[in-house]
């Protein structure tokens, strides 16, 4: 049903579904996890100052 004067749009294609529903999260993750990656890369290549045994 309908309200007064709304029409629905056209409908995605196949390709445009696939897009938007897959593409575009994956990206997004992708993106995310090499932002993430970049961001921790140099903590873990410093040497840590921390205590890691007692003589």
């Amino acid at each position: 049903m309908m309200e007064d004067g709304s029409m629905p749009g056209e409908g995605l294609t196949a390709l445009q579904t696939a897009l938007y529903f897959f593409g575009a999260p994956i990206a997004i993750f992708l993106a995310i996890t090499v932002i993430v990656l970049a961001t921790t890369a140099d903590r873990k290549s410093k040497k840590a100052a921390s205590l890691t045994h007692i003589e």
